[in-house]
């Protein structure tokens, strides 16, 4: 039986877990309209998908487009080699969404860096666009003196409404204007469903993005429906909520009592007979009317997010930038 996930209300940015979730409990894991190949290599596990119509994305409740997540379980190690590479990987894995809707290497790029950067797991964004490779005002004021190599790239932290009062893509459509870029790039920090993938996972999309869609927030989006212009996302999820722990602790101890004594009925009762999507909104209403259902993020948090945008900026200079080649990108890494 296929499953619709809008019902559910499971909070996760990445396509990825929303494909894992729509496939529980259905017959054969293949969901029809949507395509999928994994790969890995060096600690990296690269998973291409893309939703092909929209029945699928009904399925799985993502919208119509490709997605790539690079999942690298020892990235929290802070192992510099480590690092670079899966910065080159994300520079080839971008560099092909590029290539798909034709971005040339002499078109101009905004990089908008989505979140608020004195909150550090939401400041990704600002992080990433502190260490862009920003070349539009060259090409502005001395075109003439710029290598080969380069396109003009030009990069802004519009900050969160909170404390600016106007929706950030408001002020991206304004900036979009006045710029005229060929392609926005956002970078936000995402929810994730699962704690493994926290800080050590990045997608990309070239679907646009929804701040806040991970934390229940429906604001208006960085689309090219919107903005006129494509968009590609790169995210990274940094929280995740207290009820997905729980739940997934939960887990944990029946796949632990499991393997103890094959009779856990007597030990969980209803509990061990739930469908997870069920525990998760179950433990969801336990939690919520005391005020416990938390957003949580690591404590080594600092850390973690100085370090993935250091990756995601080097990424990305690699990739806008043919000067900036894919085996010098560790250079820009550190």
């Amino acid at each position: 039986m296929d499953k619709d996930l809008s019902m559910y209300n499971i909070r996760t940015d990445l396509a990825l877990e929303a494909k894992e979730i729509a496939a529980q409990g259905m017959q054969s894991p293949e969901i029809p309209g949507l395509w999928s190949e994994t790969e890995s290599a060096d600690g990296i596990t690269v998973t291409r998908m893309e939703i092909q119509n929209e029945q699928a994305a009904s399925q799985i409740g993502k919208m119509v487009g490709h997605y790539v997540t690079l999942e690298v379980p020892d990235l929290r190690q802070g192992d510099t080699e480590l690092q670079d590479r899966v910065a080159t990987s994300m520079a080839k894995e971008f560099e092909a969404f590029l290539r798909r809707i034709g971005i040339t290497a002499s078109s101009s790029v905004l990089v908008v860096g989505l979140g608020n950067g004195s909150v550090t797991p939401d400041a990704l964004g600002p992080i990433v666009v502190e260490n862009i490779m920003v070349t539009r005002h060259f090409f502005e004021l001395m075109p003439d003196q710029v290598n080969p190599g380069y396109r003009p790239v030009s990069a802004v932290a519009p900050g969160v409404l909170g404390t600016t009062g106007i929706e950030s893509s408001d002020i991206v459509q304004g900036i979009v204007e006045k710029a005229k870029p060929d392609l926005i790039i956002a970078v936000d920090a995402l929810a994730a469903k699962s704690l493994e993938r926290v800080n050590t996972t990045i997608q990309i999309a070239d679907t646009g993005i929804h701040p806040g869609s991970g934390i229940g927030n429906k604001r208006k989006g960085l689309t090219k429906e919107i903005l006129g212009v494509p968009c590609i996302a790169i995210g990274v999820p940094t929280v995740l909520y207290a009820s997905t722990i729980v739940n997934n602790t939960m887990d944990l101890v029946f796949e632990h009592m499991k393997k103890h004594t094959d009779n856990t009925a007597p030990m969980f009762g209803a509990f061990g007979t739930m469908e997870e999507t069920e525990r998760l909104q179950l433990v969801r209403e336990v939690l919520h009317p005391l005020g416990h259902d938390l957003l949580v993020t690591p404590k080594e948090i600092d850390k973690f997010i100085e370090d993935i945008g250091n990756i995601i900026a080097s990424g990305l200079n690699a990739a806008l930038h043919e000067a900036v080649n894919t085996d010098n990108v560790a250079a820009y890494t550190h």
